[in-house]
């Protein structure tokens, strides 16, 4: 009978692979970078429990790094099947994953340039080069159409929302169905179709990064608003870290239903982000796979400045006059965005925006617990600018968004295994499954195998 192992997303948001197993075949369910706190970030370059080279395939719900950034890696040791992605996934994964080995070749080059490596030399993860060769192995499904692999494996991508291209996996292996929800999008979301449920799946795998909670029901744009109008009255400028992919769309939508009310009529926006700018034209290329019409995007999209080069940037920063500017990374692990807040952290006129999930050991979770400093390029930053705080753009469904979507399925599943939370997230989503559905739902310890 087929087995079921977590390699990833177990006990912990990130990191996310899922090993499906039968007849001595080998299918990856995600294949996530681990991001985060150092012991997490230090699995990977631990060897997998499989070899690369005896996986079939994998199976791609979204192009997020913490679901895709391992791929180049798993590449160069020695993977040559198949990657399953809808067709926007894979293009917002080349987008993600040349970036990410750039980075990658970047920092070791700087840790051997400075000798701050035990390791000599100090290698990447891996590289543009693995990168491009992951990039080649991608074979893109459209969603609502059920292919079959060649171990026998059937698939099907249904809608996910979260972001572009994100999708619910469905599979069918020998006579066990099974759905990996992926990342769960949020029901009636300005920007992206509503996750899809349904179906009669012997096994659910779903997340539950905020598994404990509720998102507030606040208007989004009235709370932006608000946040933006108090610092502009103060002077200052609003620095908002953003994922460059979903997040950054989000808050230029919303800027430009402010600008459309009339308020923030004189205050400029500036994207500050090259895969953020990048993310933002892949919505114009993908128009059935979210909500705006074409004249919309123009529109929305064009409420700010974009910033083409490092000196364009840098002019940002220069500018002493009231802004707003949405930066990468969203959670100020790097990016352009560290050098928005070496400048106007000190400053308490203005305020940093913190927009969504903060995952522990980045900066943005040091900000969120109420540091007055911040380690950036090797020097400490003192921080006296406001730090504000929304979780109404959260691209995830809160728990009684997870409880809707899996209220969906016509029957019960024989299992639910909760993933991608932290510990009391998928623990209180365990008990609520069980309290309110009766389903039976495990947890899973990281490498630790189901039969099924």
């Amino acid at each position: 009978m087929p087995t079921l192992k977590s390699l990833g997303a177990a006990g912990t948001v990130t990191g996310s692979k899922h090993l499906l197993t039968h007849e001595g075949h080998h299918v990856l369910i995600d294949c996530g970078l681990f991001q985060g706190l150092k012991n997490l970030r230090e699995l990977n370059w631990e060897e997998l429990p499989v070899q690369p080279g005896a996986i079939d395939a994998v199976i791609l719900t979204h192009a997020h790094l913490d679901h895709s950034g391992y791929l180049p890696r798993l590449v160069r040791d020695g993977f040559r099947g198949k990657i399953y992605a809808t067709e926007a996934t894979r293009d917002v994964a080349e987008l993600i994953l040349m970036d990410s080995a750039f980075l990658q070749e970047k920092d070791a080059e700087f840790l051997n340039r400075h000798h701050l490596s035990k390791h000599l030399p100090a290698l990447p993860l891996y590289g543009t080069h693995d990168a491009r060769r992951a990039l080649e192995q991608f074979s893109t499904v459209p969603f609502d159409k059920t292919i079959s692999l060649p171990n026998g494996l059937t698939l099907r991508f249904r809608h996910a929302g979260h972001i572009l291209g994100a999708a619910h996996a469905e599979i069918r292996w020998g006579d066990r169905s099974l759905i990996f929800s992926g990342d769960i999008g949020r029901y009636d979301d300005a920007l992206f179709p509503d996750p899809v449920s349904g179906g009669e799946p012997d096994y659910v795998v779903v997340e539950s990064t905020y598994g404990d909670r509720v998102h507030s029901a606040d208007d989004p744009a009235e709370a932006l608003g608000a946040i933006a109008e108090r610092t502009v009255k103060r002077g200052g400028t609003l620095i908002i870290p953003a994922f460059a992919v979903g997040r950054a769309q989000q808050l230029l939508y919303y800027f430009w239903t402010l600008k459309r009310a009339g308020r923030l009529a004189s205050i400029p926006i500036f994207l500050d982000s090259p895969m953020a700018t990048d993310a933002t034209d892949m919505m114009r290329r993908h128009p059935r796979d979210h909500k705006l019409d074409h004249a919309t995007c123009r529109e929305a999209f064009g409420v700010a400045q974009y910033t083409k080069d490092v000196e364009a940037s840098k002019a940002i920063t220069a500018s002493p006059f009231p802004k707003i500017v949405i930066s990468a990374s969203g959670m100020a692990t790097g990016g352009r965005v560290l050098h928005h807040l070496k400048t106007f952290g000190p400053d308490p006129r203005c305020t940093i925006l913190l927009s969504g999930f903060q995952a522990p050991g980045t900066r943005g979770r040091t900000l969120q617990q109420g540091a007055k400093d911040l380690k950036i390029h090797g020097a400490w930053v003192p921080i006296n600018a406001e730090i504000a705080q929304i979780d109404m753009l959260s691209a995830h469904s809160d728990s009684n968004g997870l409880m809707r979507w899996l209220s969906g399925f016509k029957r019960a599943p024989r299992r639910v295994f909760i993933v991608h939370g932290e510990p009391e997230a998928s623990e209180a989503l365990r008990v609520r499954i069980e309290r309110e559905l009766g389903w039976p739902s495990v947890v899973p310890r990281q490498d630790q195998k189901f039969r099924l």
